[in-house]
Protein backbone atom coordinates (compact mmCIF):
# COMPACT_ATOMS: atom_id res chain seq x y z
CA UNK A 1 0.00 0.00 0.00
CA UNK A 2 1.52 3.32 -1.03
CA UNK A 3 2.08 6.00 1.60
CA UNK A 4 -0.29 8.94 1.59
CA UNK A 5 1.41 12.28 0.89
CA UNK A 6 0.04 15.35 2.68
CA UNK A 7 1.32 18.91 2.98
CA UNK A 8 1.28 21.24 5.93
CA UNK A 9 1.91 24.96 6.01
CA UNK A 10 4.80 25.74 8.37
CA UNK A 11 6.26 29.25 8.68
CA UNK A 12 5.19 30.14 5.15
CA UNK A 13 6.83 27.12 3.50
CA UNK A 14 5.46 23.82 2.34
CA UNK A 15 6.73 20.80 4.28
CA UNK A 16 6.13 17.33 2.89
CA UNK A 17 4.96 14.87 5.53
CA UNK A 18 4.55 11.21 4.66
CA UNK A 19 1.90 9.31 6.55
CA UNK A 20 2.71 5.61 6.62
CA UNK A 21 0.27 4.76 9.40
CA UNK A 22 -1.68 2.28 7.28
CA UNK A 23 1.50 0.51 6.19
CA UNK A 24 2.73 0.22 9.78
CA UNK A 25 -0.60 -1.12 10.96
CA UNK A 26 -0.49 -3.73 8.23
CA UNK A 27 3.02 -4.92 9.10
CA UNK A 28 3.01 -4.45 12.86
CA UNK A 29 0.74 -7.38 13.73
CA UNK A 30 2.05 -10.02 16.10
CA UNK A 31 0.56 -13.10 17.64
CA UNK A 32 0.59 -13.29 21.42
CA UNK A 33 0.65 -16.76 22.94
CA UNK A 34 -0.14 -15.70 26.46
CA UNK A 35 -3.58 -17.17 27.05
CA UNK A 36 -4.07 -18.68 30.50
CA UNK A 37 -7.19 -20.42 29.20
CA UNK A 38 -5.35 -22.46 26.55
CA UNK A 39 -6.57 -26.07 26.54
CA UNK A 40 -4.74 -29.27 25.60
CA UNK A 41 -7.75 -30.60 23.67
CA UNK A 42 -7.69 -27.59 21.35
CA UNK A 43 -4.05 -28.43 20.63
CA UNK A 44 -4.83 -32.13 20.00
CA UNK A 45 -2.54 -33.15 22.85
CA UNK A 46 -3.40 -36.47 24.47
CA UNK A 47 -3.34 -36.73 28.28
CA UNK A 48 -0.48 -39.22 27.97
CA UNK A 49 1.55 -36.60 26.11
CA UNK A 50 0.95 -34.04 28.84
CA UNK A 51 2.12 -36.52 31.47
CA UNK A 52 5.28 -37.19 29.46
CA UNK A 53 5.84 -33.43 29.24
CA UNK A 54 5.50 -33.18 33.00
CA UNK A 55 7.94 -36.04 33.54
CA UNK A 56 10.50 -34.51 31.18
CA UNK A 57 10.25 -31.09 32.79
CA UNK A 58 10.77 -32.72 36.18
CA UNK A 59 13.72 -34.68 34.79
CA UNK A 60 15.38 -31.45 33.69
CA UNK A 61 14.73 -29.82 37.08
CA UNK A 62 15.98 -32.75 39.20
CA UNK A 63 18.95 -33.29 36.89
CA UNK A 64 20.12 -29.72 37.29
CA UNK A 65 19.49 -29.64 41.02
CA UNK A 66 21.75 -32.68 41.35
CA UNK A 67 24.28 -31.19 38.92
CA UNK A 68 24.43 -28.11 41.15
CA UNK A 69 25.29 -30.34 44.11
CA UNK A 70 27.95 -32.18 42.12
CA UNK A 71 29.48 -28.86 41.11
CA UNK A 72 29.72 -27.93 44.77
CA UNK A 73 31.53 -31.24 45.38
CA UNK A 74 33.94 -30.38 42.54
CA UNK A 75 32.81 -33.34 40.48
CA UNK A 76 32.01 -30.85 37.70
CA UNK A 77 34.55 -28.28 36.58
CA UNK A 78 34.45 -25.18 34.43
CA UNK A 79 31.15 -23.35 34.00
CA UNK A 80 27.66 -24.56 34.82
CA UNK A 81 24.68 -22.55 33.55
CA UNK A 82 21.41 -23.91 34.91
CA UNK A 83 18.09 -23.89 33.03
CA UNK A 84 15.90 -24.05 36.14
CA UNK A 85 12.68 -22.13 35.46
CA UNK A 86 12.88 -22.39 31.68
CA UNK A 87 11.88 -26.05 31.25
CA UNK A 88 8.59 -25.23 29.52
CA UNK A 89 10.51 -23.83 26.54
CA UNK A 90 12.64 -26.90 25.90
CA UNK A 91 9.78 -29.34 26.52
CA UNK A 92 7.20 -27.45 24.48
CA UNK A 93 9.64 -27.16 21.60
CA UNK A 94 10.69 -30.80 21.58
CA UNK A 95 7.07 -31.92 21.40
CA UNK A 96 6.24 -29.49 18.59
CA UNK A 97 8.98 -30.41 16.08
CA UNK A 98 10.06 -33.49 14.16
CA UNK A 99 13.04 -34.67 16.21
CA UNK A 100 15.73 -36.08 13.94
CA UNK A 101 14.41 -34.34 10.84
CA UNK A 102 14.51 -30.84 12.30
CA UNK A 103 17.59 -29.20 13.79
CA UNK A 104 18.12 -27.34 17.04
CA UNK A 105 21.01 -25.11 18.07
CA UNK A 106 21.38 -23.17 21.29
CA UNK A 107 23.77 -21.26 23.52
CA UNK A 108 25.50 -22.50 26.67
CA UNK A 109 22.35 -23.04 28.80
CA UNK A 110 21.76 -26.31 26.97
CA UNK A 111 21.07 -29.10 29.48
CA UNK A 112 17.28 -28.73 29.28
CA UNK A 113 17.23 -28.73 25.48
CA UNK A 114 19.33 -31.90 25.35
CA UNK A 115 17.17 -33.79 27.83
CA UNK A 116 13.95 -32.60 26.18
CA UNK A 117 15.08 -33.83 22.76
CA UNK A 118 15.83 -37.28 24.16
CA UNK A 119 19.47 -37.32 25.21
CA UNK A 120 19.93 -39.76 28.07
CA UNK A 121 20.61 -38.43 31.59
CA UNK A 122 23.64 -40.74 31.70
CA UNK A 123 25.38 -39.21 28.69
CA UNK A 124 24.41 -35.71 29.83
CA UNK A 125 25.74 -36.11 33.37
CA UNK A 126 28.89 -37.86 32.16
CA UNK A 127 29.58 -34.91 29.88
CA UNK A 128 29.31 -32.57 32.85
CA UNK A 129 31.78 -34.77 34.70
CA UNK A 130 34.17 -34.65 31.73
CA UNK A 131 34.04 -38.42 31.24
CA UNK A 132 34.31 -40.50 28.08
CA UNK A 133 30.70 -41.70 28.44
CA UNK A 134 29.48 -38.17 27.80
CA UNK A 135 27.67 -36.93 24.71
CA UNK A 136 30.83 -35.19 23.50
CA UNK A 137 33.16 -37.86 24.93
CA UNK A 138 33.82 -35.69 27.96
CA UNK A 139 35.59 -33.03 25.91
CA UNK A 140 32.79 -30.46 25.69
CA UNK A 141 31.40 -30.14 29.18
CA UNK A 142 28.34 -28.21 30.24
CA UNK A 143 28.24 -25.80 27.31
CA UNK A 144 28.71 -28.30 24.48
CA UNK A 145 25.99 -30.94 24.27
CA UNK A 146 25.71 -32.44 20.79
CA UNK A 147 23.63 -35.22 19.25
CA UNK A 148 23.80 -35.96 15.54
CA UNK A 149 20.92 -38.45 15.79
CA UNK A 150 18.61 -35.97 17.52
CA UNK A 151 19.65 -33.00 15.39
CA UNK A 152 21.17 -31.04 18.27
CA UNK A 153 24.01 -28.92 16.90
CA UNK A 154 25.18 -27.61 20.31
CA UNK A 155 25.64 -25.97 22.96
CA UNK A 156 27.85 -22.92 22.13
CA UNK A 157 29.80 -20.74 24.53
CA UNK A 158 30.30 -17.51 22.56
CA UNK A 159 27.34 -15.18 23.03
CA UNK A 160 25.37 -14.81 19.80
CA UNK A 161 28.00 -16.48 17.61
CA UNK A 162 25.90 -19.60 17.04
CA UNK A 163 22.94 -17.70 15.55
CA UNK A 164 24.58 -17.43 12.07
CA UNK A 165 25.37 -21.16 12.35
CA UNK A 166 21.69 -21.86 12.94
CA UNK A 167 20.69 -19.77 9.94
CA UNK A 168 23.29 -21.68 7.91
CA UNK A 169 21.73 -24.96 9.03
CA UNK A 170 18.39 -23.59 7.87
CA UNK A 171 19.99 -22.77 4.52
CA UNK A 172 21.18 -26.40 4.30
CA UNK A 173 17.66 -27.67 4.95
CA UNK A 174 16.31 -25.48 2.16
CA UNK A 175 19.15 -26.41 -0.22
CA UNK A 176 18.65 -30.13 0.38
CA UNK A 177 14.86 -29.83 0.25
CA UNK A 178 14.61 -32.28 3.14
CA UNK A 179 11.62 -30.62 4.80
CA UNK A 180 13.54 -29.82 7.97
CA UNK A 181 13.61 -26.56 9.89
CA UNK A 182 16.14 -25.16 12.35
CA UNK A 183 15.10 -23.83 15.74
CA UNK A 184 17.71 -21.32 16.90
CA UNK A 185 17.73 -20.46 20.61
CA UNK A 186 19.55 -17.50 22.12
CA UNK A 187 19.36 -15.48 25.30
CA UNK A 188 18.16 -11.91 25.59
CA UNK A 189 21.72 -10.66 26.09
CA UNK A 190 22.70 -11.97 22.65
CA UNK A 191 20.20 -9.63 20.96
CA UNK A 192 22.80 -6.90 21.39
CA UNK A 193 25.34 -8.78 19.28
CA UNK A 194 25.75 -7.78 15.66
CA UNK A 195 25.88 -11.43 14.58
CA UNK A 196 22.27 -11.85 15.69
CA UNK A 197 21.04 -9.03 13.46
CA UNK A 198 23.17 -10.10 10.51
CA UNK A 199 21.78 -13.62 10.80
CA UNK A 200 18.19 -12.36 11.01
CA UNK A 201 18.76 -10.30 7.90
CA UNK A 202 20.05 -13.31 5.95
CA UNK A 203 17.13 -15.42 7.13
CA UNK A 204 14.76 -12.79 5.77
CA UNK A 205 16.67 -12.20 2.54
CA UNK A 206 16.82 -15.89 1.64
CA UNK A 207 13.49 -16.80 3.27
CA UNK A 208 15.04 -19.68 5.19
CA UNK A 209 13.24 -22.37 7.20
CA UNK A 210 14.29 -21.08 10.62
CA UNK A 211 12.56 -20.11 13.83
CA UNK A 212 14.81 -17.79 15.82
CA UNK A 213 13.83 -17.88 19.48
CA UNK A 214 14.92 -15.33 22.06
CA UNK A 215 14.66 -16.92 25.52
CA UNK A 216 14.16 -13.71 27.44
CA UNK A 217 14.94 -14.54 31.06
CA UNK A 218 15.09 -10.80 31.70
CA UNK A 219 18.61 -10.40 33.04
CA UNK A 220 21.17 -11.66 30.50
CA UNK A 221 24.31 -12.09 32.59
CA UNK A 222 23.08 -9.84 35.38
CA UNK A 223 21.73 -6.61 33.87
CA UNK A 224 18.00 -6.04 33.44
CA UNK A 225 16.80 -5.87 29.84
CA UNK A 226 15.33 -2.37 30.18
CA UNK A 227 18.73 -0.97 31.15
CA UNK A 228 20.51 -1.98 27.96
CA UNK A 229 17.96 -2.20 25.14
CA UNK A 230 16.07 0.70 23.60
CA UNK A 231 13.44 -1.75 22.32
CA UNK A 232 12.65 -4.28 25.02
CA UNK A 233 9.99 -6.07 22.97
CA UNK A 234 12.42 -8.19 20.98
CA UNK A 235 9.73 -9.74 18.78
CA UNK A 236 9.18 -6.29 17.27
CA UNK A 237 12.49 -6.61 15.43
CA UNK A 238 10.87 -9.20 13.14
CA UNK A 239 9.30 -6.90 10.50
CA UNK A 240 12.65 -5.18 9.96
CA UNK A 241 14.00 -8.49 8.68
CA UNK A 242 10.90 -9.50 6.73
CA UNK A 243 10.04 -12.19 9.25
CA UNK A 244 6.98 -13.17 11.25
CA UNK A 245 7.08 -12.25 14.93
CA UNK A 246 5.33 -13.38 18.09
CA UNK A 247 5.40 -13.02 21.87
CA UNK A 248 5.11 -16.21 23.90
CA UNK A 249 4.56 -16.96 27.58
CA UNK A 250 7.55 -19.14 28.40
CA UNK A 251 6.19 -20.21 31.77
CA UNK A 252 3.35 -22.20 30.20
CA UNK A 253 4.34 -25.30 28.24
CA UNK A 254 1.10 -25.29 26.24
CA UNK A 255 1.71 -21.74 25.02
CA UNK A 256 5.23 -22.70 23.95
CA UNK A 257 4.03 -25.85 22.22
CA UNK A 258 1.36 -23.94 20.29
CA UNK A 259 3.76 -21.22 19.17
CA UNK A 260 6.60 -23.51 18.06
CA UNK A 261 4.17 -25.80 16.27
CA UNK A 262 2.66 -22.90 14.34
CA UNK A 263 5.92 -21.19 13.38
CA UNK A 264 7.77 -24.40 12.59
CA UNK A 265 5.01 -25.13 10.08
CA UNK A 266 5.49 -21.67 8.57
CA UNK A 267 9.22 -22.35 8.37
CA UNK A 268 8.55 -25.51 6.35
CA UNK A 269 7.05 -23.15 3.79
CA UNK A 270 10.24 -21.06 3.92
CA UNK A 271 8.70 -18.36 6.09
CA UNK A 272 11.22 -17.46 8.84
CA UNK A 273 10.18 -16.02 12.17
CA UNK A 274 11.50 -14.35 15.30
CA UNK A 275 9.84 -15.37 18.55
CA UNK A 276 10.38 -13.82 21.95
CA UNK A 277 9.62 -16.32 24.69
CA UNK A 278 9.51 -14.60 28.06
CA UNK A 279 10.68 -16.74 30.92
CA UNK A 280 12.53 -16.51 34.23
CA UNK A 281 15.56 -18.31 35.59
CA UNK A 282 15.45 -19.09 39.28
CA UNK A 283 19.20 -19.55 39.61
CA UNK A 284 22.07 -17.25 38.77
CA UNK A 285 23.61 -16.74 35.38
CA UNK A 286 26.16 -19.39 36.36
CA UNK A 287 27.19 -21.06 39.59
CA UNK A 288 29.45 -18.11 40.47
CA UNK A 289 26.63 -15.54 40.25
CA UNK A 290 25.66 -14.03 43.66
CA UNK A 291 22.45 -12.59 42.09
CA UNK A 292 22.68 -9.21 43.81
CA UNK A 293 20.87 -7.55 40.93
CA UNK A 294 17.42 -8.82 41.97
CA UNK A 295 15.51 -8.84 45.24
CA UNK A 296 14.21 -11.73 47.31
CA UNK A 297 10.73 -10.20 47.00
CA UNK A 298 10.93 -10.48 43.21
CA UNK A 299 12.17 -14.06 43.39
CA UNK A 300 9.39 -15.09 45.79
CA UNK A 301 6.74 -13.49 43.57
CA UNK A 302 8.07 -15.36 40.53
CA UNK A 303 7.87 -18.76 42.24
CA UNK A 304 4.11 -18.79 41.66
CA UNK A 305 4.81 -18.77 37.92
CA UNK A 306 6.98 -21.91 38.03
CA UNK A 307 6.18 -23.82 34.80
CA UNK A 308 6.30 -27.23 36.53
CA UNK A 309 3.91 -26.13 39.26
CA UNK A 310 1.60 -24.67 36.61
CA UNK A 311 1.52 -27.90 34.60
CA UNK A 312 1.00 -29.96 37.78
CA UNK A 313 -1.99 -27.80 38.71
CA UNK A 314 -3.36 -28.11 35.17
CA UNK A 315 -3.15 -31.91 35.24
CA UNK A 316 -4.93 -32.10 38.57
CA UNK A 317 -7.56 -29.45 37.79
CA UNK A 318 -8.49 -31.21 34.53
CA UNK A 319 -8.69 -34.63 36.16
CA UNK A 320 -5.76 -35.97 34.13
CA UNK A 321 -3.78 -37.09 37.18
CA UNK A 322 -3.62 -36.80 40.96
CA UNK A 323 -1.08 -35.84 43.60
CA UNK A 324 -0.14 -39.44 44.35
CA UNK A 325 0.58 -40.34 40.72
CA UNK A 326 2.58 -37.17 40.13
CA UNK A 327 4.60 -37.80 43.28
CA UNK A 328 5.43 -41.26 41.92
CA UNK A 329 6.73 -39.64 38.72
CA UNK A 330 8.93 -37.38 40.83
CA UNK A 331 10.39 -40.34 42.72
CA UNK A 332 11.02 -42.16 39.45
CA UNK A 333 12.84 -39.15 38.03
CA UNK A 334 14.97 -38.72 41.16
CA UNK A 335 16.10 -42.34 40.87
CA UNK A 336 17.01 -41.89 37.20
CA UNK A 337 19.07 -38.81 38.03
CA UNK A 338 20.91 -40.56 40.88
CA UNK A 339 21.74 -43.41 38.49
CA UNK A 340 23.14 -40.86 36.03
CA UNK A 341 25.44 -39.50 38.74
CA UNK A 342 26.67 -43.02 39.49
CA UNK A 343 27.19 -43.70 35.78
CA UNK A 344 29.14 -40.48 35.33
CA UNK A 345 31.29 -41.06 38.40
CA UNK A 346 32.19 -44.56 37.21
CA UNK A 347 32.92 -43.57 33.61
CA UNK A 348 36.62 -43.24 32.74
CA UNK A 349 38.28 -40.00 31.76
CA UNK A 350 39.08 -39.62 28.05
CA UNK A 351 42.35 -41.16 26.97
CA UNK A 352 45.16 -38.73 26.17
CA UNK A 353 45.08 -40.03 22.59
CA UNK A 354 41.59 -38.47 22.25
CA UNK A 355 43.01 -34.96 22.41
CA UNK A 356 43.04 -34.50 18.60
CA UNK A 357 40.09 -36.68 17.61
CA UNK A 358 36.95 -34.85 16.46
CA UNK A 359 39.05 -31.71 15.95
CA UNK A 360 40.59 -32.04 12.49
CA UNK A 361 38.75 -33.42 9.47
CA UNK A 362 41.77 -35.01 7.80
CA UNK A 363 43.67 -37.99 9.24
CA UNK A 364 46.94 -36.65 7.83
CA UNK A 365 46.85 -33.28 9.62
CA UNK A 366 50.43 -32.44 10.73
CA UNK A 367 49.62 -32.35 14.43
CA UNK A 368 48.32 -35.91 14.28
CA UNK A 369 51.70 -37.23 13.23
Amino acid sequence: MASELTKKQSNGSDTAIYSSQKVLEQRDKFRHYTSEAIDHTALDLAPETLLKMYENMLLQRRFEERASQMYGKQKIGGFLHLYIGQEAISTGTANAINIGQDSVITAYRDHGIGLALGMSPNECMAELFGRSGGSSKGKGGSMHYFSKELGLFGGHGIVGAHVPLGVGIGFAHKYKEDGGVCIVFLGDGAVGQGAFHEACNLAGVYQLPVVIVVENNQYAMGTAVDRVFAETDFYRHAPGYNMHGALVNGMNVLDVYAAIRDYAEMARNNEPSLLEIRTYRYRGHSMSDPQKYRTKKEMDAKKDEDPIIQLKAYLIDHGLSDHGSLDEIDEKVKKIVMESVEFADNSPHPELSEIYTDVYAGDDYPFLS
